[in-house]
């Protein structure tokens, strides 16, 4: 949060000083664009000279400076969801307020309130469902509790992958649980572009770590040898009071900006025929634009784009020729067929030749994932990006779009490919994602970062880990180093949830099976006399290792009661709630959409 109010200091206090010395300048004019009823300024609303390709976006502010080429020009503003607006006759010098109206389309829905991500204390979670219709059902009943396919399929084929929930596990027969971590936090801005729109979101596209992890922490920061620190806290579970909630988190070193090493970055862009709707290639050039606004003299960017064919449109230039870069992705129009295994090549080739060893070397891609021609079938795409990551580059993945969005795909690039995914569905949501939280989407501080826990069978009956299910690992993939993990980057957070039953509590969770004729499980003395309910081992590895560290965290339940828990806990229990109720899980237990809400207040 403090990183993204300097950010946005810092970028209104250059528009203002910008816009006090140009306004003498000739052929120069510049205004604010607002939302005609709240007066807010809209961010990333396209202003173009007509006629032209001549045009720029607005900033944080809402503002912008355009030179324009004839002295009496006409503007076309547009942003998507309200009504374009013309301006005509701008002089230079001219300073111009445009107040946009709410499309006739976007009308049909009233949109209840705006958000913006605040501090952990005194968040809500009726806060975090961002620009609800109020045409959707309240808050307590968003959507129905069962899926029965009665939501209208209409023209959408949008893919998920199936998810297979987690189950409980006794610990006498399975103690160990091993995983991935995963920063990735699609799923929650992709569900809120769902409820937004008054539909239920497909059970498949909740992923509750991705939800809960959406969401920054007030954990401390690492002041030790290690590049994140590991916070721990147990209390009582909401949704289930005899069970018992283990709270893991990581908290990831924030790298200043000046000190992050220069970045190699190639963005790759889909310009097919499928991404020429506003909510994609448009929305994507504005996002686009946000990140160019991060980049310094030192760091590189090259633009390869692919439809049909695949093809460099921007050769590697540097951040501090931010207009060139701009007009490059400016200039970008959709059509044709997609070629993604083309682009996605060509990609890596170009970030491989301008490799900077010992700095930040990362593709970009941005697409709604529909990729139909050369290699384009999950394996295909799996193996292509699994031999490109052993050059030493990472891979973020950026969907956008509805109707045709391919979730399950850009999933696994990023998964195999040392990667992260974020789901795009408004110009706020690429705010977030590559201005406040620049740092952490491009720059990895840990890779490889995988988590074991170890239970106590003197303590722990059973377990189940929240979330996570693509990222499960085998017991023995926690010391292999040639297994791939999660990355964790500069600033980020992670965050995973157990809920455990403790020892004398029964549960319909647990099934009994037959005693074994030919070995017994035996629990130590150390077990029997130690207050710890689990120990948690952690690997990870240098963004340029190949061998892990290994770190070793026991944890003792202290007796907390939810009421005295950490806001940490208290929120992101809540938020864990709110998925189960989502996805309509078996094991939801007593949750409801009011206790989610309460929990989090």
């Amino acid at each position: 949060m403090k990183q993204f109010l300097f950010l946005f200091s810092f970028a209104a206090l250059l528009a203002v000083t910008q816009s006090s010395f140009t306004t003498s300048e000739p052929y120069i004019i510049s205004g604010i664009v607002v939302d005609a009823d709240s007066q807010e300024p809209l961010i990333g609303a396209n202003v173009v000279e007509k006629g032209t390709q001549n045009g720029t976006v607005t900033d944080f502010d809402g503002k912008f400076k355009l030179q324009i080429q004839q002295k009496n020009a006409a503007l076309e503003i547009s942003y998507t969801g309200y009504q374009s607006e013309t301006i005509k006759k701008v002089s230079a010098g001219d300073d111009i307020r445009v107040e946009m109206k709410v499309s006739d389309a976007a009308l049909e829905e009233v949109v209840v309130i705006g958000y913006e991500k605040k501090a952990i204390r005194g968040r809500r979670i009726s806060e975090a469902m961002k620009e609800m219709p109020a045409s959707a059902p309240a808050m307590y009943g968003i959507v129905p509790q069962t899926y029965s396919g009665d939501v209208q399929e209409n023209w959408n084929t949008e893919d998920y992958s199936v998810i297979t929930e987690n189950r409980f596990y006794e610990v006498t027969k399975e103690p160990l649980s091993t995983f991935s971590i995963d920063v990735d936090a699609a799923s929650y801005s992709n569900m809120r572009r769902f409820l937004k729109n008054g539909q239920a979101p497909p059970k498949d596209a909740i992923r509750i770590e991705e939800m809960v992890n959406y969401f920054n922490y007030e954990y401390p920061e690492p002041d030790g040898e290690h590049p994140f620190e590991v916070i721990t806290e147990i209390s009582d579970c909401p949704w289930q009071p005899e069970h018992r909630l283990v709270h893991i988190g990581l908290q990831g070193k924030h790298i200043p900006m000046d000190e992050l090493p220069a970045s190699n970055l190639v963005f790759l862009i889909d310009v097919s025929g499928s991404m020429s709707s506003d909510n994609k290639l448009p929305l994507l050039q504005s996002s686009f634009k946000l990140l160019t606004d991060q980049l310094r003299e030192q760091d590189k960017v090259a633009i390869v784009v692919y439809a049909g064919a695949a093809g460099l449109v921007l050769e590697p230039t540097s951040g501090g020729n931010k207009q060139k870069i701009k007009d490059a992705i400016g200039k970008l129009q959709a059509g044709g067929s997609t070629a993604g295994g083309a682009g996605i090549q060509l990609a890596y080739k170009v970030a491989r030749e301008n490799f900077v060893k010992g700095g930040n070397n990362r593709v970009i891609l941005a697409t709604d994932g529909d990729f139909n021609i050369g290699a384009s079938s999950d394996a295909e795409m799996v193996r292509l990006i699994e031999q490109e990551r052993e050059s030493g580059v990472f891979l973020t993945v950026l969907g956008f779009g509805m109707g045709n969005y391919k979730d399950n795909k850009m999933q696994q690039l990023a998964n195999k490919g040392n990667g992260n995914h974020a789901y795009i569905d408004d110009i706020s949501e690429a705010k977030k994602v590559l201005v406040s939280e620049f740092g952490g989407t491009v720059f990895t501080i840990a890779k490889d970062v995988k988590l074991q826990i170890e239970f106590n069978p003197t303590k722990v009956k059973g377990y189940r880990l929240i979330g996570y299910e693509n990222r499960m690992l085998n017991n023995e993939d926690f010391r292999d180093d040639k297994k791939d993990a999660g990355e964790l980057g500069s600033g980020h957070t992670v965050t995973a949830l157990y809920e455990i039953i403790p020892v004398g509590v029964e549960s319909p969770h647990l099934a009994s099976v037959d005693d074994l004729k030919y070995q017994e499980s035996k629990v130590t003395k150390d077990a029997a006399k130690s207050k710890e309910l689990c120990t948690i081992k952690l690997r990870y590895k240098q963004p340029d290792g190949d061998t892990s560290q290994l770190i070793e965290h026991p944890l003792l339940d202290k007796g907390t009661e939810l009421d005295k828990s950490s806001d940490n806990f208290r929120w992101a229990a809540a938020v864990a709630e709110f998925g189960l109720l989502l996805r309509d899980s078996e094991f939801k237990g007593n949750a409801t959409y009011t206790h989610a809400v309460k929990l989090a207040r």
